[in-house]
This record gives structure tokens, sequence and C-alpha cells, in this order.
């Protein structure tokens, strides 16, 4: 009888140890199958920034997806497009779904994508510099024409000097050249600076550089998108605006005056489980404008 007891005793320890091989077995399995599931043929996730985005519109003229139809500037970017409303969306969705493809600022970019050449060029500082990575746009800040705060003319001499564009370069942007050493006054009060999310990391260190030599001053920064940004400070609601593109004719002509702080780049994202390195500037275009719908049109 005790025999049989132990004979049952190791045959149910025996399936248990069975069990969980089998689970550890197929877990492994799994693992080693999804590194190499990724799948040309599936369709690709188009995701994109809202209307109203500095880095959308500098985006879409540059690859190409704005066309001119009727004397007019049509945004070309299909409809079957996800919206993401901010950089730090932007980069998460990317980094959720393996067939998506998104685009950022340069200086926003993290390790949780990757991004890819265009045209055989890597995006960084030096090949922008250098002019062999063309996506790139300007940073600019704008304010009234008759700007009456004394924080906000000095915040912005300090943002166009040596210590500020080092700011600008030690974030991964390329500097404006020809600037001098800062010569602040020390001003009390507050300014309020909006716009642009693109902006507003490289301007969250600014403000912290700056009142490390102005202690007295207070900044406000707020994020939106370019559009806002340049509305805003139009209004009287911003006392600079951040736009992470070209102003518009409309928006100088109601009395903006801008000013370039630094030069960007504009990544393409892509999962860093997708094994596509390099892409053209015709084949970011195709996607965007909905003639390649899967990853095998762009990629084989």
């Amino acid at each position: 009888m005790k025999m049989k007891k132990f004979i049952a005793v190791c045959s149910i320890a025996g399936m248990l140890a069975a069990a969980v091989t089998g689970c550890g077995s197929g877990s492994t399995d799994s693992k080693d199958s999804s590194a190499s599931e990724w799948d040309s043929s599936n369709d690709i996730t188009v995701v994109s920034r809202e209307d109203g985005s500095g880095t959308r519109g500098a985006f879409i003229e540059l690859f190409g997806v704005q066309e001119e139809v009727d004397g007019d500037k049509v945004d070309m970017t299909t409809e079957g497009a996800q919206i993401t409303n901010s950089t730090s969306v932007m980069l998460t969705t990317v980094a959720g779904d393996e067939y998506a493809i998104g685009y950022v600022s340069l200086g926003s970019l993290d390790e949780t994508v990757k991004a890819v050449k265009i045209d055989g060029a890597e995006a960084t500082a030096e090949n922008i510099k250098s002019g062999t990575y063309k996506v790139s746009r300007p940073f600019n800040i704008a304010t009234k024409e008759d700007l009456d705060n004394e924080v906000a003319e000095d915040f912005i001499n300090f943002i166009m000097s040596e210590e500020g564009q080092k700011v600008v370069s030690d974030n991964g942007y390329i500097p404006v050249d020809d600037v001098k050493a800062f010569e602040g006054t020390q001003p009390s009060g507050k300014a309020v600076i909006g716009g642009s999310s693109s902006i507003a990391p490289v301007m969250e260190k600014l403000a912290e550089a700056y009142k490390e030599v102005n202690p007295n001053a207070e900044l406000e920064l707020q994020t939106s998108d370019s559009t806002t940004g340049m509305t805003s400070a139009v209004d009287g609601s911003y006392d600079i605006g951040m736009a992470s593109r070209e102003l518009k004719d409309e928006e100088l002509s109601q009395g903006l005056k801008a000013t370039v702080i630094a030069t960007d780049g504009i990544a393409v994202i892509v999962n860093k489980g997708n094994p596509t390195e390099d892409m053209s500037t015709e084949q970011v275009k195709s996607i965007y404008t909905g003639e390649a719908l899967s990853w095998d049109e762009v990629t084989e």
C-alpha cells in the first residue's frame, strides 16, 4: 500500500514537473518566434500630429505631403492616420505599435523608438549642420512688435546669448551663430511663454538656466501648439509665443516679430521591432498620402 502511494506521488510530481517544463518551453518558443514575427505584409499604422502643430506643418512641407491645389496649399495626409496632440503621445504611440510610423523633433527623440535614415543620412545634429540630413526646420519665438515686458525682453536676450545658445546645443539642437555673452539687467516680474510642444523641452531648460542668473524673474511655460502660440502672442495671452515652423504671412501681418532661436531636425520614427533602417523621402510621402498601405510596399 505504501509503495502504491509512493508511486502515485511520484507520478503526480512528474506530471507537475512536465507541465512546468512545458510551460517554460512554450514561453521560450513564443518569445523566440515573436522576435522574428514582424510581417512586412501588415498594414502600416500612420501616426501624425494634430492640425496647428508646427511639426506637422514642417513635416508635410519637407516631405511633399502638402500639395498645391488651385493655388492653395493642401495637406494630403491620409484620413486613415491616427492623430496625436503632443510629442510625448507620438512617442508612446509608435513605441507601442510594431507597425507604426511617426515623426518627432530630433531633440525629443528617445530610446523607446528608432529613427530611420532618410535618403541614406542619419538624423543627427551634425548631419543637419552639414546639410546631409535635409529634414530640418527653424525653432521660432514670436513677440508683438511693441512688446512691453522687461522680463520677457531680458529672457530673449539670454536665449540669444552665448550662455543661452550653449543650452540649445547641449540639448541636441543647432545653435545660432555670432552670439555674445549675456549682459542681463535682472528685472523683476513675470513672463508667460507658450506654444509648440516641440520647443517646450528646450525652452524649459532655457528658463531654468535663466532663473539661475535672474532669480527675480518668474517664467510660466505653457505647452500647446505652434498656431496657438502665435494667436496667443497676438492677443497678449503669451508674452512670447513658440512656433516650430516659419511664421505665416497672416501672423506677421498681425504685428508679430519672429526670432529664430535654433534649428531642429525632424526624425522619422518607427517601432524598435521594425527592421527598417533607411527610407527615401518619396517612400515616406507615399505612406503619409495613403498611396502605400503595407510595409512591403516600401521596404521590398
